[in-house]
């Protein structure tokens, strides 16, 4: 004889069967990660300019006569490490040169300036190497006593400037005097320097 109780036990029991049949079966998602490194390499880049053309007039009278005038020089870089600044003439002839005269280089170097000898040109960078701290513009004064260097030529570049940082427009100023006396014949004279800026 089945019972209340059995029967509904039976019941029961066929429900939860039933309920186990009809619930969704769940299953666990896998996953895993993976990470990429983004590298942006930025290259040095660097620029330099120069004023121009210097331009010293001599006028000598009974005394030889110093006149000098400055170039400015402008560089630029994104360099980290900064740069470095050298001047040379543009070729192996040092000489200031109008037809077949000349106005030759001075003595003097950077390490140890001299003033100018008569018939000799130079340049000169405040407070780099042995030159004086300040110079200024010199119209035939019979009595400079400022120091120059002869420019060197091309391939044995003179250092004037090492930086160790970034540099937006960074300038040096770069002085060049000639001495001469009535002696020397009239002329334009003329010779190109070279300014290089290489980044460290």
């Amino acid at each position: 004889m089945v019972t209340l109780k059995t029967h509904l036990r039976r019941t029961a029991g066929v429900v939860a069967a039933f309920a186990m049949a009809a619930s969704p079966v769940l299953v666990s998602a896998a996953s895993n990660t993976a990470t990429t490194s983004v590298e942006a390499t930025v290259g040095s880049t660097i620029s330099v300019s120069s004023s121009g053309t210097v331009a010293i007039g001599l006028t000598p009278g009974g005394s030889a006569v110093v006149s000098s005038s400055s170039d400015t020089v402008s560089v630029s870089t994104n360099n980290s490490a900064g740069y470095t600044l050298t001047l040379a003439d543009s070729d192996a002839v040092t000489n200031l040169v109008s037809g077949t005269d000349t106005i030759t280089p001075s003595a003097g170097t950077q390490a140890a300036p001299v003033t100018l000898a008569t018939g000799k040109w130079g340049y000169a960078v405040p407070t780099v190497g042995g030159f004086d701290a300040s110079y200024s513009t010199e119209t035939n004064s019979t009595s400079s006593t400022s120091k120059w260097a002869g420019v060197p030529a091309s391939g044995s570049p003179n250092t004037l400037k090492t930086t160790a940082t970034t540099a937006s427009a960074d300038t040096t100023t770069v002085w060049y005097g000639a001495k001469v006396d009535s002696t020397q014949p009239t002329g334009t004279y003329i010779d190109t320097v070279t300014y290089t800026a290489t980044t460290n």
